[in-house]
């Protein structure tokens, strides 16, 4: 492989806003792997966000990708699987396979699709240093009437249909909206763009926390709500408390610690035992990404609520850490159930898909 922008290559990032700038060029904001794609004739290669190679695991995407990009080109995008309509972050997750045969059944099981949102190279030419405007036109020009599995990412620069976008692209799975200045070079690993992000907040059960790694403090609190049928479920944690605030919480929650989580009924006290696993959402699963990573958690009584901001779910879980916002001695526990989960409109992801002409 010979290109003017070589592998492995970080991507540019975006760093968080309230609301979306004036004045910008305007995508979705995808839930996925990001990925950028090299391709020089018939060698491709897909490195992730921390430049490790992700080609393996993608094998019907690579081949799709040396049919669909350029015959030279390096173009940055998103890895995602979508599933009745909306895109499916736990199968995209599940891709991520050690076993050869495992990844082939997959690739035909639930085969991924590429959108492409940036060009940083094409030909002989490297575009690091070419403004997004000129960019985005040469990225349209050169995916003009591309088919799927790879997609141009719809891109605008009216932020009124951004506001648009914001509403009803989440019915679909996405994240928000990217704001990106029009004459922004390429700078790899540098946080020179927008996010806007959903938030909404819920009611949740503390149930426990992880000690952080410095001592200790209260690393993340771990929570829960109750399904329909009274079963209290993991949905994730709280975590990024300054370090005055760990030691505080330490003390906050010692009245309801439990020396036997089993004995005094803790509805979590079979996290240890892999078989617990299948019927109940519960802290402390292995996977692939865990590895040999200490997964024990310090158990309390789940007598207290916490009231949480959180992006969105995935599934019966929140996808990203969620952030302390105050306690809710107001409200009982049994109280904090699914219910209470604000459900976005459904939106097709084929008409996002559709869209990306701009």
């Amino acid at each position: 492989m010979d290109l003017p922008v070589m592998p492995p290559m970080k991507p540019m990032l975006a760093k968080s806003v309230a609301s979306i700038p004036p004045g910008m060029q305007y995508e979705a904001k995808w839930d996925g792997f990001r990925a950028i794609v090299h391709r020089d004739g018939a060698e491709v290669v897909i490195g992730s966000r921390n430049g490790k190679p992700l080609t393996r695991y993608f094998p019907e995407l690579a081949a799709a990708l040396a049919e669909r990009l350029p015959e030279r080109c390096v173009v940055d995008g998103e890895i995602v699987i979508a599933h009745e309509g909306r895109l499916d972050f736990d199968r995209l997750t599940e891709r991520i396979h050690p076993a050869a045969s495992r990844v082939k059944l997959l690739a035909e099981q639930t085969p991924a699709s590429f959108v492409a949102f940036d060009l940083l190279a094409l030909g002989d030419t490297s575009l690091l240093d070419t403004p997004l405007a000129e960019r985005r036109s040469l990225l349209s020009e050169a995916l003009n009437g591309v088919t799927p599995p790879v997609h141009l990412a719809p891109a605008t620069t009216d932020i009124e249909v951004a506001k648009r976008w914001f509403e009803q692209y989440e019915g679909a799975g996405l994240d928000g909206v990217v704001a990106k200045p029009l004459d922004l070079p390429y700078r790899p690993d540098a946080r020179l763009m927008y996010k806007i992000k959903h938030e909404r907040t819920a009611d949740v059960v503390v149930a426990g926390y992880r000690h952080h790694k410095s001592g200790p403090v209260v690393g993340s609190l771990l929570l829960g709500l109750y399904d329909a049928e009274g079963a209290l479920q993991h949905v994730g944690v709280c975590a990024a408390f300054p370090m005055k605030r760990r030691a505080e919480l330490i003390d906050e929650l010692a009245p309801l610690l439990m020396a036997d989580p089993a004995a005094e009924g803790h509805p979590w006290a079979a996290w240890a035992e892999e078989a617990a696993h299948e019927s109940a959402r519960l802290p402390g699963a292995t996977s692939r990404w865990t590895g040999k990573k200490d997964l024990s958690w310090v158990a309390v009584r789940p007598e207290r609520v916490v009231e949480v901001a959180y992006d969105h779910m995935e599934g019966d879980r929140f996808r990203h850490t969620a952030q302390f916002r105050r306690w809710r001695p107001d409200r009982s526990p049994d109280s904090c159930t699914y219910a209470q989960l604000e459900e976005p409109v459904r939106y097709d992801l084929a008409e996002v898909l559709s869209s990306g002409g701009g």
